[in-house]
């Protein structure tokens, strides 16, 4: 038998605590008392046992659970559900990390370009990274191009779509698409600055399977996905099977779980194919942790069996004047995304970009 640890904090009284990871283990594994089971192969193949409790406070533990692998199915979406599938339901309860063996690691693909890849499409192969976002939703294709255009000749690495942006009739996916990768790509040969385009790609599989069409053909050289709004199991099929571009995974949707964001989005998107992970910076306008976006970058970049490194992108609330405070904190295997924050400049929009640019470059010098 082959196991993996699931690792949870669960509120309780203390003279409760092991009644509660003992009803975990069953709500997380077989659904129904322990009484109930009459079959020898499910208590030993499928039940779910209580491996640790551990003491935090005086009000809350850390509860291990040890749940067999062949319970998954392999399968990204019941793996979430054997980890956090119906005690999600739960208030008491947060699923905070995970423990895979080999043999589970090997069932999922990984980042297919992670770090390394992502920086020999960029040509980048030490610096940090640069990344802005075409801004608001409601601009024509033209429009968006002519953002691209700006943010290219500026020198940013990665441009992005708002993950507002779809496939509505004011900027359908098609002549968006085919518009910003055209500019960039006179940008290249009139100046040979290279930025990479990044689509946002929504809808259901038909639409996918048509807009990763559209991106090949138009030569695009990454993609912004939110795998939460897609679902995992879509996300990890395409990763797998149709993706021949990085993936910049959007965080959007996530926050109603109560997944601790390293393992989330860490260690999860990271399994499941995400090339680069968006999350929200400290001291931006969302509400993660100094230690908690540590804790994240080294989650994304650690070594873990076979699985390439996801490249870390904070976000959220960013400004110029914080990028050597944010290569200080994270390093230079990182992406710096800045998106509101160099449109807010107007008519100065070209310089700002140039400023941007400018400081990610003195900063990695200085950082080395």
């Amino acid at each position: 038998m082959t196991t993996f640890s699931a690792i949870y904090h669960v509120t309780s009284n203390p003279a409760e605590i092991d009644a509660r990871a003992a009803a975990l283990a069953l709500e997380q594994s077989v659904e129904m008392p322990a009484t109930a089971i009459c079959s020898d192969y499910v208590r030993q193949h499928t039940l779910g046992q209580v491996a640790q409790v551990a003491a935090l406070d005086a009000q809350r533990f850390r509860v291990v659970l040890t749940l067999q692998v062949a319970t998954t199915g392999a399968e990204p979406g019941q793996l979430m559900n054997m980890l956090f599938g119906n005690c999600s339901l739960q208030e008491d309860v947060q699923l905070v990390d995970v423990d895979f063996p080999a043999a589970l690691l090997r069932e999922f693909p990984g980042p297919r370009f992670g770090i390394a890849g992502i920086r020999r499409l960029l040509e980048v192969p030490e610096r940090a990274l640069t990344c802005t976002a075409l801004k608001p939703q409601g601009l024509s294709p033209s429009e968006l191009a002519a953002l691209c255009v700006t943010f290219a000749r500026a020198g940013i690495d990665v441009i992005k779509d708002d993950h507002g942006i779809a496939d509505q009739a004011y900027a359908p996916f098609a002549a968006r698409v085919r518009a910003c990768q055209r500019g960039l790509n006179q940008v290249a040969r009139d100046t040979g600055q290279r930025a990479c385009y990044a689509p946002s790609l929504s809808g259901g599989p038909r639409q996918l399977r048509e807009q990763l069409d559209i991106v090949a053909n138009e030569g695009v050289g990454m993609v912004l996905v939110a795998p939460m709004i897609m679902g995992l199991p879509v996300f990890h099929e395409l990763v797998r099977e149709h993706f021949q571009v990085p993936v910049l995974a959007h965080p959007a949707l996530s926050g109603a779980l109560r997944i601790a964001p390293p393992l989330f989005y860490g260690k999860l998107f990271r399994l499941f194919g995400a090339d680069a992970v968006i999350f929200p910076n400290f001291g931006g306008r969302f509400s993660f942790s100094r230690e908690t976006c540590h804790a994240l970058v080294h989650a994304a970049r650690m070594s873990w069996g076979d699985c390439a490194s996801a490249l870390p992108v904070p976000a959220g609330g960013m400004s110029v004047e914080r990028v050597p405070e944010m290569i200080e904190a994270y390093g230079l295997d990182t992406m710096l995304l800045i998106g509101g924050g160099l449109l807010s400049a107007g008519d100065a929009l070209a310089r700002r970009c140039q400023e941007f640019v400018t400081a990610v470059a003195v900063a990695s010098t200085a950082h080395v």
